[in-house]
């Protein structure tokens, strides 16, 4: 039986980033357009396919990104200047509204925990962390590492193995390299490969079904990129029973497993 999409989405802009909450199984985008210098945000819900909100800006925007996602809130992060990578300021989006609860531009990132984020004052010398409240953007208190752990996440991704140490036959495709990257998953094996075809270099992704016994049964295929100029990186990971992918750089697809 095929695998029907639970989202397909297509953007005005490369996605350069995502940002999952662990908390809400909220998946944030971050898709960025040179050529016009602006970048947007989006938000869509992993659980049932909802588009919560898309096409969101910040008032600064291009130098503008995603910090972290915490609790049904984006937090995003400005930057100090043009030329140079270090952070400074944050804003808060409501994943539900698409409303901006706070925004302080003093305010720095420094670690996601269990409680939420944790910032400091760039204005405070030595450099003092704070637990942060991602919904009023309020400090609660000085960070204490021992009352705090790491916010764990349920990503997984795929191992790199060779196309001969592949478990499954690949038929209509030959793969192009020495590494595939292969995950067994929920009953399902999928598999991402670069293949040559017609003198064109291309990525793509298989969903094989197990539980047919003897069988090579492909349940969901797809060409990722078209026409590329050199091997691309990872392209799926899993959270929660969802395989998480992005289609020539601009559409997010994301299959129940």
């Amino acid at each position: 039986m095929a695998i029907a999409s639970l989202i397909s989405e297509q953007f005005d802009g490369v996605i350069w980033r995502m940002e999952i909450d662990e908390l809400s199984d909220t998946l944030f985008v971050e898709i960025r357009n040179e050529e016009e210098r602006k970048v947007s945000f989006a938000a869509v819900s992993l659980s049932d396919g909802t588009v919560l909100f898309k096409n969101i800006a910040a008032p600064e925007k291009w130098l503008t990104g995603i910090e972290a996602a915490f609790d049904g809130v984006l937090l995003l992060h400005f930057y100090q200047s043009e030329s140079g990578p270090a952070h400074k300021g944050l804003m808060a989006i409501e994943a539900g509204s698409a409303k901006i609860l706070w925004s302080n531009y003093t305010y720095t990132f420094d670690y996601l925990t269990e409680k939420g984020p944790v910032v400091y004052d760039v204005r405070i010398h030595p450099r003092k962390l704070f637990l942060l409240d991602i919904k009023t953007g309020a400090t609660e208190r000085l960070y204490q590492p021992s009352l705090y752990k790491d916010l764990q996440n349920s990503i997984v991704l795929p191992h790199i193995v060779s196309p001969e140490e592949l478990p499954v036959k690949l038929i209509s495709v030959h793969p192009f390299g020495n590494s595939t990257h292969y995950l067994e998953y929920n009953n399902f094996r999928i598999v991402s490969l670069h293949a040559l075809k017609g003198g064109e270099l291309n990525q793509v992704l298989l969903v094989f079904d197990q539980t047919i016994p003897g069988s090579n049964t492909i349940v969901y295929e797809d060409l990722l990129n078209a026409g590329i100029q050199k091997m691309q990186p990872e392209a799926f990971i899993i959270h929660k029973n969802r395989l998480i992918y992005i289609k020539n750089k601009c559409e997010l697809k994301v299959l129940p497993l």
